[in-house]
């Protein structure tokens, strides 16, 4: 594993108000990371304050009420992203219930702020045990997690058999089982996937993200990336921002 390419992807995944197109993106990024149940991704997110939020609003002129009005429509908005993500409509709403609840019996902001990330936190962890739901084995769940932990790096199926001790046979019989694909694809649209949202909420140069992500070369990361997609890496990144700019419009 490459060390400078590994500080790069951390220094991705810690970054936190770095985005190229404030405030918009930044919050569709936050919401689609809980709704991907990556726990600690949001737990980065969540190291700015709610208080610190961009676009707070004045909902009420008193300022505890004011936070609560937000927290409510925070709490709202992750429990719709959720749903999208195919959490139970009924489970959803109950925990917005519960933390809305909570944050009515808040006595001052600061309370309300630290309750942020533990109701941020609670969905995503339910989100990440909804998409293993379907996932019979423990071996199975402890690749993925590895897999998501490690997407900086070339992950290989012997890497992987060492990991949760199975033979590497075995093991890929068993993954393509229950997940319904093969390992070295699994993998590789993992990484696609966090490499478009690179592209999106960072200004990494494509180059610099095949490298990040341990792709063999440009070549190969953009050739891959036009299959799964249908554009080079540099025509989604301008038609994402044409979208956003429409959606802002």
């Amino acid at each position: 594993m490459n060390f400078q390419q590994e500080l790069f992807y951390r220094e991705f995944v810690q970054r936190e108000n770095e985005f190229v197109r404030a405030p918009y993106n930044p919050e569709i990024e936050f919401y689609s990371t809980i709704k991907a149940g990556n726990v600690e991704r949001v737990k980065e997110l969540c190291k700015v304050s709610f208080l610190d939020k961009p676009g707070l609003g004045v909902l009420s002129n008193d300022h505890l009420q004011n936070i609560k009005y937000h927290f409510v429509v925070t709490t709202a908005l992750v429990a719709r992203y959720c749903i999208e993500g195919g959490m139970d409509l009924s489970a959803a709403y109950s925990l917005s219930d519960f933390y809305i609840q909570k944050a009515d019996n808040c006595r001052n902001i600061e309370e309300i702020s630290a309750l942020h990330p533990i109701m941020c936190i609670d969905y995503a962890k339910k989100m990440r045990n909804l998409r293993k739901k379907s996932i019979c084995s423990k071996q199975i769940a402890q690749c993925i997690d590895y897999i998501y932990d490690n997407l900086h790096a070339r992950i290989t199926v012997d890497e992987l058999a060492k990991y949760v001790k199975l033979n590497p046979s075995y093991l890929s019989r068993l993954f393509k089982k229950e997940i319904g694909t093969s390992i070295s694809e699994y993998i590789r649209r993992q990484k696609l996937e966090t490499a478009k949202n690179m592209l999106v909420y960072s200004d990494y140069r494509p180059a610099h993200i095949a490298s990040i992500l341990a792709f063999p070369s440009q070549s190969y990361f953009t050739e891959i990336f036009h299959k799964y997609t249908g554009l080079t890496p540099t025509d989604y990144r301008k038609q994402n921002f044409r979208n956003t700019l429409s959606d802002q419009s």
